[in-house]
């Protein structure tokens, strides 16, 4: 009888370490995904069969795939559209390559006011061919509730702040929005930067009220103070209008902090046009940082210290997700966080 086909096994036929073989069939760590591919093709061919429920989801060359499935649909909601410096643009593509490999196809509805204010579905949603629902950028409770009680297995990319204490059905996938924030407090602290603020609407969803906690975990920590006078954390939308509202609360501040951590990218942009207004300069004056990592915080000036999101593994981990929870619908429901990495730039460094 053949031997069972192991790990190292496979590793010792393609020149590779096992650790990278074991990442790659159990979706951990990052990997490129030609790698993945390369491994998962080479397991497939030496006939191992312990693969993750993970690793299935590229495992599509599998030949008992249903052809029934390719008339079922998961259904993408969106609250916005998504722009090309959107991380749901290139999360997408990684998104619908695994769930076509399976056989379902992906359908996408943008959720306007009135069907938000209404609690009713886009026309074009086919509830009777949709099998999972996937939403991006809808953070109003009362609607992902509604749509959490269809009786389709529902993920969350980012949620409702609300869902802290109204939990939904749904499992929620984020991005980890502490670590980064953790350390670079730490390092400013140890620079001595002590006088730093937050910047962005706490409760407009998940992501930024969990990045504004880090920050003031992350002051308690270090044993600086967190001071209310240096954040700019009202309700306001970030639309048009936003940046022209910091430029007017930055006005009214008597004292600047040394430094400013904002929700997002988008944030630190409109915020750097009002420090610009006011004659403040950054990193002089007063230091930036960001998060998301958007194609904007590489080329604006100065060039924006930042935490990067993995728009592929997002999108790989949401197919995960999804799949799972339409196969075994009463799985405990889950938050799953996925990694990201610290990046410096100019708007943080020494002068």
């Amino acid at each position: 009888m053949a031997s069972k086909v192991t790990l190292q096994d496979i590793a010792d036929a393609l020149g590779v370490s096992r650790n990278t073989v074991s990442k790659a069939i159990n979706n951990t760590g990052v990997l490129a995904e030609s790698t993945r591919e390369k491994v998962l093709e080479k397991a497939i061919e030496m006939g191992y069969k312990q693969f993750s429920y993970a690793s299935s989801v590229s495992d599509i060359r599998n030949p008992n795939v249903s052809r029934s499935k390719t008339s079922e649909e998961i259904a993408l909601l969106t609250g916005n559209y998504l722009s090309n410096s959107h991380f749901a643009s290139t999360m997408l593509d990684k998104f619908q390559h695994e769930i076509s490999l399976l056989g379902y196809s992906l359908t996408m509805h943008r959720v306007d006011e009135n069907s938000i204010a209404e609690l009713s579905l886009p026309i074009s949603f086919r509830p009777e061919t949709t099998k999972g629902i996937v939403c991006i950028e809808m953070f109003n409770h009362p609607y992902c509730k509604m749509i959490c009680n269809l009786g389709i297995p529902v993920l969350m990319i980012d949620a409702p702040v609300a869902c802290f204490w109204k939990p939904i059905n749904a499992d929620i996938l984020l991005m980890d929005n502490f670590t980064a924030i953790y350390s670079v407090v730490n390092d400013m602290s140890k620079r001595g930067i002590t006088k730093i603020g937050f910047v962005g609407q706490v409760t407009h969803c998940r992501s930024f009220y969990e990045r504004y906690m880090a920050f003031r975990e992350a002051m308690f920590i270090n044993n600086l103070n967190y001071e209310d006078k240096y954040c700019l954390t009202e309700v306001h939308p970030h639309d048009a209008q936003y940046k022209d509202y910091l430029y007017k609360t930055l006005e009214e501040i008597k004292e600047l902090p040394e430094m400013f951590i904002c929700a997002n990218d988008f944030v630190a942009l409109d915020l750097l046009y009002g420090l610009r207004k006011l004659g403040v300069d950054c990193p002089r004056d007063i230091k930036l940082f960001g998060f998301d990592d958007s194609p904007e915080s590489k080329i604006m000036t100065p060039s924006l210290s930042t935490c990067h999101i993995h728009s592929q593994i997002i999108g790989y981990s949401a197919a995960n997700l999804i799949i799972s929870r339409i196969a075994q619908p009463d799985l405990n429901y889950r938050i799953t966080y996925t990694e990201t990495d610290l990046i410096y730039r100019e708007s943080t460094e020494s002068t």
